[in-house]
């Protein structure tokens, strides 16, 4: 099979590290045993060669042969889809996993990331405007707490899904979103617990301080 190859920035804020998308990918390689090796870009100047792989400029971005694919719920289905990681085989099973995956992307954290964009800045000010964004959060995570009650992953066994949603979800917790939802955090620290979650978030940790 051909090299993977994970693209992600040189250097960030101190701030995002830990919670740059490119751990999504990372997870999902380290957990399926996949192995790969990890380029960079810069992050203060985007190039064109950036904007082709990635419209937007962001990260991260996956090299599989000639295949380069961008956002990283795409990249977990690329994965499990075409090397078979992180994925049940029957029908059903791939369509649990992939609407979970749809879910937590757009379902729960179009709910969650304005609301952390707030947080991120320091922004304590209470208008209306953040407390309809409150509420909606609130909302959703009810319907998550639910789902979670009771069950270990979101879709039989560990899967994509679960590294999606969960990734979603420990950056609510990190700002105590999750507080009132204990199902939810608990799943959060089952997740993280995992040793390629571990591993994982202690790469992307060492590779963005190398650049200091």
């Amino acid at each position: 099979m051909a090299d993977l190859i994970l693209t992600t920035f040189d250097w960030v804020p101190e701030s995002p590290r830990g919670y740059v998308r490119d751990l999504r990918v990372r997870w999902a390689l380290e957990e399926a045993g996949l192995p790969y090796r990890v380029e960079s870009v810069p992050f203060q100047e985007r190039s064109a060669a950036h904007f082709a792989h990635q419209p937007f400029g962001q990260v991260p971005w996956l090299t599989d042969g000639e295949v380069s694919i961008f956002e990283s719920g795409a990249i977990l289905l690329h994965l499990a889809e075409q090397r078979g990681a992180l994925m049940p085989s029957d029908p059903a099973g791939r369509a649990a996993v992939t609407q979970w995956v749809f879910a937590a992307l757009n379902s729960v954290e179009m709910a969650s990331l304005p609301w952390t964009i707030f947080l991120f800045a320091d922004d304590q000010e209470q208008t209306p405007g953040r407390a309809h964004l409150d509420r909606f959060l609130t909302a959703r995570l009810g319907h998550v707490e639910e789902m979670l009650s009771g069950r270990e992953w979101l879709a039989g066994d560990f899967s994509v899904a679960d590294i999606a949603m969960a990734d979603v979800l420990r950056l609510v917790h990190r700002f105590d979103g999750l507080a009132e939802h204990s199902a939810c955090r608990d799943y959060v620290e089952r997740a993280t617990g995992r040793p390629a979650f571990r591993k994982a978030h202690a790469d992307q940790m060492a590779h963005f301080a190398a650049a200091d």
